[in-house]
């Protein structure tokens, strides 16, 4: 949640940073600001609302001229959005600007203490509260901002990733996290301050990702001093270099990011298991694996924490690897996982799966397992994320990057990570004969061909869409494999669409969601021939005696369904396991086409972000 964006250096800041900003608005967010040292004073500019009215406000009103500036997108938290709330933020001197991604737990008391030595505060947020606490100590303790910094954020209680500028010294940006990204970009005598490597990409392929309680001085013709926040013990920076690359951050003629992400699907998954997979010779190589597998041999469970999309790719999971390795699962929300004290042992593997790799409820859920003994193994997207490096080993989805709020390649590649795993230690335990694992590879090498016939449906996807555009309620059913698939196809129709949509397993809508049924609820049924197929169309038939509306999801040359559905959207055949590879696709282009309909912000949906990164 919520993007940073910096500039130090001898271009014009304002331009870099207004596109670091388009380039972060995936992340989501509600109002903008910006502010740039012209020289003599600190020029700023902010509102509610998005980017691009931030930019007609900043070129209406104020000349922003100046080689030094902070910008950022603000997903509220403390105080509504609006203007003032916005940042940056100064202090009472107007010295300080501070921008801030996170969320400072005790600002409340921090607020009374400043109050009452006479400081005064215009917004509702707590981040005005730090930037005047940053003042109080640097006038109090006669120190340097780097300093300041630094012990009023010992004083803090909380999650955050900030860059503080003072006027009076404007030759350094001070950077510092905590929970919350942050990364600093590498140029010829010029850095830039990013939640993610994208506003920089093309300027730099150089990048220092900070760890959690790490702060930095990044000063013009200086080299970056890292440092610890707690003990001021020096840091060495390791300098990265990026792998990302501008292409995959625009939409290639695409109308949405979302769009241009589904279709990346097959190339995704291709990327996921090139050098993992090896058909011809039989082997599944992953080091993360190879290197721990007594650990996940001799594993009682595996606990599985992730949220939203990410925790519908662990339901799926759950089905692989006990269908193939034999193994216990349970798959928690990561949000609740430490609020209900779970019972985790030393010989459990906990598997946490994030996209971002910098979910706030996942990374809060690592550590207490690994406060508990239990090896912890992460399942993500983004390469020198914060999951990356706090897990005890993990497998990345290479899915590159993804820019619409709405997952979709990270599910799927997800579920192929996962997939490689359960078949490796089902493998290795004997609990699938080695036929079986030969043609396990040789269906998941064809499914990127088989999304590529699945993505052909398109156009008849677009004529369904059209005629269930303006349902006020929806029900998804699925069964086995396919139940976390209909979880998933509701989420995603409300996510992007605001059509009230759930997703059932079909054997349950006779416990209750059955009574909602009537000619005017769609009903999407995942009803493909491998797994409970007769049950399902028992289901389908008890739906169309109480004139519901059958949107059925079905195997290529399905007979008996065609007679019941009101639509049919095919999807090739192929292993029971995998089905959910391709039943998710047509599902995605439904609410995509939905929401498109509807004039809906397809790619930042109203309130949510990609990157869940405060509490």
């Amino acid at each position: 949640m919520c993007g940073i964006v910096g500039y130090i250096g001898t271009q014009q800041a304002y331009p870099i940073i207004l596109k670091g900003l388009k380039r972060l608005e995936y992340r989501g967010y509600d109002s903008a600001g910006i502010a740039i040292y012209n020289g003599n004073d600190l020029g700023i500019c902010k509102t509610k609302g998005k980017v691009a009215d931030l930019q007609k406000k900043c070129e209406a009103n104020i000349e922003l001229e100046g080689s030094i500036g902070i910008g950022h997108t603000r997903w509220a938290t403390h105080g509504e959005p609006n203007d003032v709330n916005s940042h940056p933020h100064y202090s009472n001197s107007g010295n300080l600007a501070i921008i801030h991604n996170g969320i400072i737990e005790n600002y409340d008391s921090l607020k009374k203490e400043l109050s009452n030595r006479g400081y005064t505060f215009q917004s509702d947020t707590d981040t005005e509260v730090l930037v005047n606490l940053i003042e109080d100590i640097k006038t109090k303790e006669n120190v340097k901002l780097g300093k300041a910094v630094q012990i009023a954020l010992n004083q803090t209680v909380g999650a955050y990733a900030i860059a503080v500028f003072d006027k009076t010294k404007p030759n350094e940006i001070v950077v510092a996290r905590l929970g919350s990204p942050l990364a600093i970009g590498v140029g010829d005598n010029e850095y830039y301050i990013a939640s993610d490597a994208s506003p920089f990409i093309e300027y730099t392929k150089n990048a220092i990702y900070l760890e959690d309680g790490e702060m930095a001085v990044v000063r013009l013709g200086k080299e970056i001093k890292v440092r610890k926040i707690h003990d001021d013990s020096l840091v060495d920076p390791y300098v990265q270099e990026l792998q990302l690359n501008l292409d995959q951050i625009e939409k290639a003629g695409f109308d949405h990011f979302m769009l241009k992400e589904i279709y990346e699907q097959p190339s995704a998954i291709k990327d996921t298991y090139r050098g993992r997979m090896l058909p011809d010779q039989g082997l599944i190589r992953m080091a993360g694996i190879d290197d721990n597998l007594e650990r996940f041999l001799n594993a009682k469970r595996i606990v599985v924490v992730a949220c939203g999309t990410s925790w519908h790719a662990g339901l799926v999971s759950e089905y692989i690897f006990e269908d193939l390795a034999r193994i216990p699962v349970e798959v928690e929300y990561a949000s609740e996982f430490r609020y209900r004290n779970p019972v985790i042992n030393k010989d459990d593997i906990v598997i946490a799966i994030s996209q971002s790799g910098e979910t706030a409820d996942t990374m809060a859920a690592i550590k207490l397992a690994k406060e508990n003994g239990a090896f912890v193994f992460g399942v993500c997207n983004v390469v020198g994320s914060s999951i990356s490096r706090e897990t005890d080993a993990g497998a990345y989805t290479h899915a590159g990057p993804e820019i619409g709020v709405a997952s979709t390649k990270a599910f799927t590649t997800q579920i192929t990570v996962l997939s490689l795993i359960a078949l490796k230690l089902g493998k290795a335990k004997g609990t699938i004969s080695n036929s079986d694992f030969h043609m396990y590879l040789n269906e998941l090498e064809l499914i990127p061909y088989k999304i590529e016939k699945a993505l052909e449906s398109n156009e008849h996807i677009i004529k369904v869409a059209e005629v269930y555009k303006d349902a006020k309620n929806c029900l998804y059913l699925g069964r086995g494999f396919n139940f976390p698939v209909a979880l998933e196809g509701a989420l995603k129709l409300k996510e992007i669409s605001y059509i009230h949509a759930e997703g059932y397993p079909a054997a349950e809508m006779k416990h209750g969601p059955i009574a909602l049924i009537d000619e005017q609820m769609p009903v999407v049924v995942i009803a493909t021939k491998k797994g409970h197929y007769e049950k399902v169309v028992s289901n389908i038939q008890e739906i169309k005696s109480r004139k519901g509306k059958i949107i059925a999801i079905v195997t290529e040359g399905d007979t008996a369904v065609r007679e019941m559905a009101d639509h049919m959207i095919e999807v090739p055949d192929t292993i029971e396991a995998f089905t959910p590879l391709l039943t998710t696709i047509p599902l995605q282009l439904l609410s995509y086409h939905i929401a498109v309909m509807l004039d809906k912000n397809v790619d930042q949906p109203r309130n949510l972000a990609k990157s869940v990164t405060v509490e």
